[in-house]
């Protein structure tokens, strides 16, 4: 197996954990931020299917599903990709912390650890587009979780438009 590369992503939303939670595993909720038209079937042993665009859908396996700490995907193979035997895995950690002096309020810290894309040229742009994509994707679940200043309510602004591609 060739060398492999991966990204690392930490959020920190202020909402209670099974907001954020629910926001990875319940298809509509995955429609705000990420994905629409998600299937997920919630459990271990389960499926998680997402076309992202026209160009990639993503289908996984659910490989530990512990609500509401952790949430690990393991990827099918990506239709004309090289066949480098890679396992490509995207592991979810949810913590929840009192928030610091001063804020009021749940604190949610959510990271996300991608790993096993093989290190070749051919994969290189599979890389940098997740790597990136991930990054704007938990941006937009931040913010459509937040509340806005001065509300209480969680989800009441509407997550940013995702980005063109």
């Amino acid at each position: 197996m060739a060398d492999t590369r991966g990204y690392a992503h930490r959020v920190d939303i202020r909402v209670v954990i099974d907001e954020v939670w629910q926001s990875l595993i319940e298809p509509a909720r995955l429609a705000r931020w990420y994905a629409p038209q998600a299937r997920v079937d919630a459990r271990e042993g389960g499926s998680f299917w997402l076309p992202v665009d026209a160009d990639l859908t993503r289908e996984a396996h659910i490989d530990v599903y512990l609500p509401p700490r952790r949430l690990r995907l393991i990827y099918m193979p990506l239709p004309g990709m090289p066949d480098d035997d890679a396992v490509i895995v995207d592991d979810f950690l949810l913590h929840s912390e009192v928030a610091p002096p001063g804020k009021s309020g749940a604190l949610t810290i959510l990271r996300l650890l991608g790993s096993g894309i093989p290190d070749g040229q051919a994969w290189d742009q599979l890389y940098l587009r997740l790597r990136g994509g991930w990054e704007h994707a938990l941006l937009r679940l931040k913010a459509s979780l937040e509340p806005l200043p001065g509300s209480k309510q969680a989800g009441a602004r509407k997550p940013p438009p995702a980005p063109k591609k």
